[in-house]
């Protein structure tokens, strides 16, 4: 319980450390330093994670490990719905995301959502990485706390 607070706070003050530099220096809103330092983070986790298992046989495997053990050692419970068209994309779908859950359900958060999934898909998309996987990640919120994020596998 209480790595869990800790965790949650240190989300937190890292999203407006982050915020409060870019408003010193004057600059527009910019999410990519939390989207680095969650890649970064991810790429370090997922690592260590899966030191002890086999390598996955296909990307669709990949997923399901990150929707399963990956989401659940993250967010405490692994995620709510995996969808894919089987052609690189992918749609990850949490209904209570953990770092929305403390906000307000009213439509004026859904403008600042994007701060506190920043961090989270940079956690995807290096924990992707570091298995072989070059991805884009996206994420929306249309209503809170849900959440959903894109996973464009980009080929090469």
């Amino acid at each position: 319980m209480a790595d869990e607070v800790s965790f949650e706070f240190l989300h937190t003050e890292l999203v407006s450390y982050v915020l409060s530099s870019t408003e010193k220096d004057k600059k527009p809103c910019d999410l990519s330093t939390l989207e680095y330092i969650g890649f970064s983070a991810g790429y370090r986790i997922i690592e260590r994670q899966t030191k002890e298992w086999p390598r996955f046989k296909d990307e669709l495997e990949t997923m399901k490990f990150i929707c399963t053990d990956f989401w659940t050692s993250i967010n405490k419970k692994p995620v709510d719905n995996l969808r894919t068209n089987h052609q690189g994309v992918y749609v990850l779908q949490d209904n209570a995301f953990r770092f929305l859950t403390r906000l307000s359900n009213s439509r004026q958060y859904l403008e600042v959502a994007p701060r506190y999934v920043a961090f989270t898909c940079g956690l995807i998309r290096g924990a992707l990485a570091n298995l072989g996987i070059n991805s884009m990640v996206t994420a929306e919120v249309q209503s809170m706390p849900a959440c959903r994020f894109h996973i464009q596998v980009q080929r090469t």
